[in-house]
């Protein structure tokens, strides 16, 4: 099996010990490592895959806590460079009674930020089946420049390239800047996956079904569409699935868009499914890759944290892992 990789920030989710408080009225936060390109990452490597990570950590206590635990779950930090010039970056995150979260970030810069296209090998991709990545990166400092470079780099290899805008608004100084990075990049990818919570933000549209066609366009082949406990939904040239949510007792909901992602990429590369073959899966498969992935979140949400709360292979009955 061929490996993903994915680009882009690494960090420490200090994360509210307690529901129902806002940041600020936080009693105490437990550190866990999180980012999203990490956590895809996790739930790859968690599942039987190989994962390697591309990103920049400060030379700093927090940086070696995120190595030594990437490392410790599996995943390939060859590519994790590290830098005196900015601390790792942290992101605060409140959870409502019903484990939904808000954030706060430190990361002005950030030493993820600081990760340029001049750092990025093409033997990187060599064996790279899949490259993903998000918007928390494409602001306008170097790690932008990395993404279009990795991105290059990981087409010219035959990759696919999986694109989840996660979108962090307070990250940004306007809604338009945001908007206009992403879609500076959904061209690029031949995945997209997007939650209910994006879609207006990122089309103008309210429905899926009268979205999906102005985002199948460029070199995008499959659009994946996740509505939280109302399931998921998938569409291409060839048509179109949908998936019910697995019933779940909800503890916290931190990483699970990218445990759905990770778990879907994973089932496609299981399947060996080329960027060229996206177009064209059937119902039949779209249903089975959105029934695995849900079944999964289901799992995920029902414990504390992200990557440690990702089922493993054995735990979702798959067979030689």
């Amino acid at each position: 099996m061929k490996k993903l990789m994915a680009i882009g920030e690494a960090l420490i989710d200090m994360i509210g010990s307690e529901h129902g408080y806002e940041v600020k009225d936080a009693k105490s936060f437990i550190p866990k490592v999180g980012g999203a390109p990490a956590n895809v990452c996790g739930a790859f490597v968690k599942l039987g895959g190989a994962a390697s990570l591309i990103t920049m950590l400060g030379e700093d206590a927090f940086g070696d806590k995120i190595y030594e635990y990437l490392c410790s779950v599996g995943i390939d930090c060859s590519h994790v460079l590290r830098t005196p010039q900015a601390n790792t970056s942290l992101a605060f995150v409140s959870r409502d009674k019903s484990g939904n979260r808000s954030f706060s970030f430190y990361r002005n810069p950030g030493a993820d930020m600081l990760l340029g296209a001049g750092d990025i090998r093409e033997e990187w991709f060599a064996d790279c089946y899949c490259l993903h990545f998000c918007s928390v990166s494409l602001g306008d400092f170097p790690m932008k420049e990395a993404h279009k470079k990795a991105i290059e780099y990981a087409r010219r290899a035959g990759a696919i390239i999986s694109f989840d805008p996660n979108l962090r608004l307070n990250l940004w100084d306007s809604p338009e800047k945001l908007r206009r990075a992403v879609k500076e990049f959904l061209p690029l990818c031949d995945i997209l996956k997007i939650s209910d919570e994006e879609l207006e933000f990122i089309t103008g549209k309210k429905d899926i079904c009268d979205a999906a066609d102005d985002l199948l366009k460029g070199n995008v082949k499959l659009l994946v569409y996740t509505k939280g406990n109302a399931g998921a939904m998938a569409f291409n040239a060839a048509g179109s699935a949908s998936s019910l949510a697995v019933e779940a007792n909800v503890v916290d909901t931190t990483g699970a868009g990218d445990a759905f992602i990770g778990s879907f990429l994973f089932s496609l590369c299981s399947d060996h499914v080329r960027a060229e073959e996206l177009s064209k899966l059937d119902s039949r498969r779209l249903l089975r890759y959105l029934n695995f992935s849900n079944g999964y979140c289901a799992k995920s949400v029902g414990r504390e944290g992200a990557i440690d709360s990702y089922p493993t292979a054995a735990e979702m009955g798959l067979r030689g892992q």
